[in-house]
């Protein structure tokens, strides 16, 4: 039950996270046989996995927004566990000092969401909650994003046991 004021933006959103699934899809078909299988770079079925959650949480909630009498908390809630266990579980395949950064702010927007969304299903036109998880929604977009465009220049991600700087394959090391 979101304000119509919230329209536009969510349909945005939504218009944006879905061409971006769309652009990852082609991106892991270009380049599958470095995020699959014995070739693949270090963690970039990890990294693949994570944008795909993050993306389909900013296209599901925002169009679970733009269904009339519907409770956006609702949607917030369900994707914000799914987006925390998928991060979490996945993360130990993406442990570089700059990966903890994208986990920790990855991470605590899932969380952040998760408490907007409990507080959206008490309350759906609160609407102070509405712009909070709108910023939500928008920074796992970009974060999605960013990890989108690690996998698409093909940068190896270093494992856990692992300092070495994240370079292209192919260079001099």
């Amino acid at each position: 039950m979101v304000p119509g004021a919230y329209d536009a933006y969510l349909a945005a959103v939504a218009t944006a996270a879905a061409a971006l699934i769309g652009l990852l899809f082609v991106a892991i078909s270009i380049r599958d046989d470095m995020i699959f299988g014995q070739n693949a770079i270090p963690g970039g079925e990890a990294l693949a996995i994570t944008t795909f959650t993050g993306l389909v949480n900013s296209l599901v909630v925002s169009l679970i927004g733009l269904i009339p009498k519907v409770n956006i908390g609702e949607a917030a809630v369900v994707m914000a566990v799914i987006g925390i266990v998928a991060v979490v579980r996945l993360h130990g395949r993406l442990q570089t000092g700059r990966n903890r950064i994208v986990l920790i702010l990855t991470v605590l927007a899932y969380v952040t969401q998760l408490g907007l969304g409990v507080q959206l299903l008490v309350d759906s036109r609160d609407s102070n909650q509405l712009i909070n998880l709108s910023i939500v929604i928008f920074v796992t977009l970009i974060v999605s994003l960013q990890r989108a465009w690690s996998l698409l220049k093909g940068k190896r991600v270093t494992s856990a046991d692992s300092t070495a700087v994240t370079e292209a394959p192919g260079s001099a090391e």
